[in-house]
């Protein structure tokens, strides 16, 4: 019976430089909850039988973002690589509210943080609906499966 969805989930320790606990944090949760509830799909591996669940390797090589898809027993099925030239803007524009967020949490109004926290929320969702756009064809998934493997995108480009 298929199971089309990630079971594991790795990210390429040595594409990131550094992190703070913020971000650590962020990592640990978009990993806890993708893991609880996705779906993912990967077309070519699905239409060859392989109903899932998957393993999931996210690493970036060359300004490109290597997703490594493997069955459940880690055997490879296929990777799919996607230019990330469109993330850019993105990723620097999520980087820089979330640190005023994390700023604003510490000794912003309550008020003060909802507006930014609603400013990252767009500014995510945005992007998870720009990554479904270059998946498609590739790899079925839905806006929050694609709102988590976002934050995780962010967190492979942290450079200290």
């Amino acid at each position: 019976m298929a199971d089309p969805r990630i079971a594991h989930i790795e990210l390429d320790e040595a594409t990131i430089i550094w992190r703070n606990a913020d971000i650590e944090q962020e990592r640990r949760i978009a990993i806890f909850d993708l893991i609880e509830e996705n779906s993912f799909k990967p077309v070519r591996a699905f239409a060859a039988g392989h109903g899932g669940p998957y393993r999931l390797r996210l690493s970036v090589e060359d300004g490109r973002l290597a997703l490594i898809v493997a069955d459940a027993d880690a055997q490879p099925l296929e990777s799919v690589i996607l230019g990330l030239g469109r993330f850019r803007r993105p990723i620097r524009d999520y980087f820089a509210i979330c640190e005023s967020y994390y700023q604003a949490i510490r000794r912003a109004t309550a008020q003060e943080i909802e507006t930014i926290d609603m400013a990252r929320r767009a500014v995510h969702n945005d992007a998870a609906t720009m990554l479904l756009d270059k998946l498609e064809g590739k790899i079925d998934t839905d806006f929050a499966t694609a709102r988590r493997l976002f934050t995780l995108i962010c967190v492979l480009h942290i450079k200290g």
